[in-house]
């Protein structure tokens, strides 16, 4: 659990605060604690008033790929994705709360971005992945929302409402999981493999 992961470590675009040591730092794991309850405060408090189906997953994924950026650890999805549970508890205890959909996309980033950083030996299999994992993640969050929805039958035309809901939003949460996924590892992890050439000829870490 926590083991560093050499070749995510190599893609970050940022300065990885985890060294080659086989176990996790006591600030590793503060960090991606922050991160996870930056991520949660980010669904719970946070109003983009969008109007798009699905859109919750920008509010997550973008804290919690940072994590991984910064703490390019094995598990490390994980770990944020239990202290985002915490966080949504705290939060309800203080009278906040996000939606079935927002609440499932958020716990579920995590433990997806860890599968998808298993393919950062190649650059732009890490783009894939990451695409995939937000494309999945806001798969599940469109089931789970789905079936909420389902005692509300039909009505209502456009918008988050009745019949015009499912209409969209199909489409809307899996084009808002994968962009958010592959805008995430452009920005916090090199994944041309030029660049990843150009590094290794210049003594960086691979």
């Amino acid at each position: 659990m926590l083991a560093i992961n050499s070749a995510l470590a190599g893609r970050s675009r940022l300065v990885p605060l985890a060294g080659r040591h086989d176990t996790a730092r006591p600030w590793e794991v503060a960090v991606l604690v922050g991160c996870g309850l930056l991520a949660s405060a980010a669904v719970l408090l946070l109003d983009f008033s969008l109007r798009i189906p699905g859109h919750a997953i920008l509010r997550s994924v973008l804290p919690m790929s940072l994590g991984l950026a910064l703490v390019p650890r094995r598990g490390a999805g994980a770990t944020m994705g239990l202290s985002a549970l915490l966080g949504l508890l705290v939060g309800g205890g203080l009278g906040y709360s996000a939606g079935t959909g927002a609440t499932t996309s958020l716990l579920a980033t995590g433990p997806l971005l860890d599968l998808a950083a298993r393919q950062a030996s190649r650059g732009w299999r890490l783009l894939i992945a990451f695409g995939a994992a937000g494309l999945m993640s806001n798969v599940l969050a469109f089931a789970v929302r789905g079936i909420t929805r389902l005692p509300q039958g039909g009505g209502g035309t456009g918008g988050r409402g009745g019949a015009g809901w499912w209409t969209i939003a199909p489409f809307s949460y899996a084009a808002c999981g994968l962009i958010a996924g592959l805008v995430c590892a452009i920005i916090w992890f090199r994944w041309s493999s030029q660049t990843q050439a150009a590094r290794d000829a210049d003594g960086g870490p691979s």
